[in-house]
């Protein structure tokens, strides 16, 4: 075929869908305009935290895509058979529809899990139940979104003929297939499986606080394959799910967010316990991160030099009891050296002379 004729279809091509084109165009430009006015009449109408709105501010856009390839997919089947390249164009309409499907009902399914969230907010006296939903919703909602684009590519293959061709194919291998990909992706699917063991079971949830590694942090993330980790100074510390279910980890807040932390202090054997005690008292009823619950006074160890003394305390949480045996350590060493400065430890000796040799 020569160029001349080339140019000569090309362009018979374009005059045939001047018309049907500018008709498609128009047709989508007016449905998403139709789309938008409605959108914007219904955020006028609707509250910014209701659920119907939740759902709408999510897949807004997405929605509208949608609804504009749909009309355009019914508008392709108008057109006649003869128009060049139609199959292609219809093809191409099909394919950006399933993307735009795909797209809604992730945006949609995350909207569910923001939605659930914002009904079971963190309240005084509920907050484990609002933690424990707040994780397992997060985590199914991950799941769920995996599982959607999956299906979603799957049925986007499944419009290329070849694909369906190799389908009959692949589903008669499908058990060799199963075997290799399953051992191909054992990371993947424990960590998945150890996901879905953590969302059911809650050996911790969001805003827990752990003690991992070494690591003082707070549970900040939990995702479909790992758990986002925030230690106290701001790192970052990413941990795969399946970690969790092989090793040990302490949880703090597992329960109850009050926890109780000693103070060890050393002193001379000659220091009098019952002016620290009083102390003591003083310096937690004047501290407000103590919950009024535990306060003791023990000696626990005894030592050649000195002993040790336990001042055990209790505070709402994590954060509060770090900085109340931080206060309270401070406060008791300024107590024993402003007035009991000799009975701070000591190393004794005794001098023995020796006679003359």
């Amino acid at each position: 075929m020569t160029d001349f004729e080339t140019l000569n279809m090309l362009k018979a091509a374009l005059e045939g869908w001047f018309r049907p084109g500018i008709t498609a165009l128009l047709s989508v430009v007016f449905t998403f305009l139709i789309y938008e006015g409605v959108v914007a009449i219904v955020k006028r109408l609707t509250r910014s935290k209701t659920v119907p709105r939740l759902f709408l501010d999510a897949s807004e856009t997405a929605l509208g895509i949608v609804i504009s390839l749909l009309v355009l997919n019914g508008i392709l089947e108008t057109f006649s058979s003869d128009l060049h390249w139609l199959s292609h164009i219809q093809h191409a309409a099909t394919l950006f529809l399933i993307i735009a499907i795909t797209w809604a009902l992730v945006r949609c399914t995350s909207a569910i899990g923001n939605v659930i969230v914002a009904m079971n907010p963190v309240l005084e006296g509920q907050w484990k139940r609002a933690r424990k939903v707040e994780t397992q919703t997060r985590f199914l909602v991950r799941i769920l979104n995996i599982l959607v684009v999956i299906l979603g590519l799957g049925a986007a293959l499944m419009t290329f003929e070849p694909v369906q061709h190799l389908g009959g194919s692949l589903l008669a291998s499908a058990g060799v297939g199963g075997i290799i990909l399953g051992f191909a992706a054992k990371p993947v699917l424990s960590n998945l499986l150890a996901g879905m063991q953590i969302a059911l079971t809650q050996p911790f949830r969001i805003d827990d606080v752990l003690h991992v590694q070494g690591e003082w942090c707070w549970v900040e993330e939990v995702t479909a394959t790992y758990v986002v980790l925030r230690v106290w100074d701001l790192r970052r510390l990413v941990v795969p799910l399946q970690w969790f279910i092989e090793n040990p980890f302490q949880n703090w807040s597992r329960n109850d967010t009050e926890l109780t932390g000693p103070v060890f202090l050393h002193v001379d054997y000659s220091m009098p316990i019952e002016p620290l005690r009083t102390e003591y008292d003083r310096l937690l009823r004047q501290s407000p991160q103590w919950n009024g619950n535990t306060a003791t006074v023990q000696v626990t160890e005894t030592g050649d030099t000195n002993m040790q003394v336990r001042l055990l305390m209790s505070a709402k949480d994590s954060s509060g009891l770090w900085d109340l045996r931080c206060a309270i350590r401070e406060g008791m060493i300024t107590f024993i050296q402003e007035r009991f400065p000799d009975q701070l430890p000591r190393v004794r000796a005794r001098l023995v002379d020796q006679p003359d040799q």
